[in-house]
């Protein structure tokens, strides 16, 4: 059932599709009347927009947010008037459930945070919403009070956890050692990062589960070890395989942390089992099941490294090999060997058009 997102009115959305159900349940007023329909119908008066995911079964995902700066009381507490971005609506249909919609939709929703520069966002949940807050705990969110019968969870610039890659998605620790390349070839960086546009991009995209989530496998059968580590940021470098200069068309669309790298086979030695290889990469690698084994059985040297898709440039903003290799950026080694000191790291994401100062934060 493929699909995207998209940004539509309120006004432009059907309010009797079945998707809308348990919001109308869970926010119900006196007399018959849904709270839930009522907010619906005064916003799109309002002419306010929301993040819509369609398929060609109707809606899939439903995301509203607003920018606010003002005082909210709590049960337990009362959070100053400051900006920040609210997530006033975070609903995800059941039939994508293990398929990470909903964790590429917060992805979406935490990169609008980021470009606005509030300090805060933060989300109002009913206690029996496991998923959701099982999501937004992933994602760095954390419980700081009650309102209404319902919990509020806060996630703010002054207090980012970078133990792990999720919890401090989209910022990346000034303290990290040394960041790296990684290369995938064109066809399969198309699906894997859906957002990293070309200014010409004639590939098809495949939507599959893999682009709807923000957590990537990488599978590669290097000749020798790779040299990425838990914590790394990494550029992820397309590399044109069709006709035409390979030095202007291969480049730098997107940075990522890395999360983990697992060796599974070493000299022809398995460490993992066919079964834990497969689990390993679950739903999150653009590779058919075939080719999967086929990996695992023909390979000497095998390795997953798991990503967090943390950022892209946009078309037009991509950095090629010819500038790379022109401002000291492209080592005399293969890709995946260069390493990149802090100074390289930031020179490319500006040259990508992008805030250093937003993006890597203390």
């Amino acid at each position: 059932m493929p699909g995207k997102f998209s940004l539509r009115r309120f006004s432009d959305i059907d309010l009797n599709d079945p998707f809308f159900d348990s919001l109308k349940n869970d926010y119900q007023g006196s007399v018959k009347t849904s709270e839930f329909t009522t907010w619906f119908n005064n916003k799109a008066i309002e002419g306010r927009t929301a993040l819509v995911f369609n398929d060609d079964e109707g809606l899939g995902a439903f995301i509203a947010i607003k920018a606010e700066a003002e005082a909210i009381e709590l049960d337990e507490l009362t959070m100053p008037s400051i900006q920040r971005l609210k997530i006033c609506t975070f609903l995800i249909s059941p039939r994508y459930r293990g398929q990470r919609l909903g964790e590429g939709a917060l992805g979406l929703v935490l990169w609008k945070w980021q470009q606005f520069g509030y300090k805060e966002v933060y989300v109002t949940v009913f206690e029996s919403h496991n998923d959701l807050i099982s999501q937004l705990e992933k994602f760095g969110f954390k419980l700081i009070g009650h309102r209404d019968g319902e919990c509020v969870y806060v996630k703010s610039r002054d207090a980012i956890d970078y133990s792990d890659p999720y919890k401090s998605f989209p910022f990346i620790t000034p303290n990290y050692d040394e960041a790296g390349y990684l290369v995938v070839n064109d066809y399969f960086h198309d699906t894997l990062f859906p957002y990293s546009e070309l200014r010409r991009n004639t590939t098809p995209k495949v939507i599959l589960d893999v682009s709807n989530g923000l957590s990537k496998t990488y599978i590669g059968a290097p000749t020798s070890q790779l040299g990425f580590k838990a914590g790394d940021p990494v550029f992820v470098y397309r590399k044109h395989t069709g006709s035409g200069s390979k030095g202007y068309n291969s480049c730098v669309t997107t940075y990522c942390m890395v999360k983990d790298v697992v060796q599974v086979k070493e000299r022809g030695k398995a460490l993992l089992t066919y079964a834990e290889y497969l689990s390993r990469i679950g739903n999150k690698s653009v590779y058919e099941p075939l080719e999967l084994e086929n990996q695992y059985n023909n390979n000497s040297n095998l390795v997953l490294i798991e990503l967090v898709y943390y950022g892209f440039f946009g078309g037009g903003k991509n950095i090629n090999w010819v500038w790379l290799k022109n401002n000291d950026c492209w080592g005399d080694t293969y890709p995946t060997s260069v390493k990149l000191s802090h100074e390289q790291f930031n020179k490319i994401l500006k040259a990508g058009n992008v805030d250093v100062s937003n993006v890597i934060i203390d």
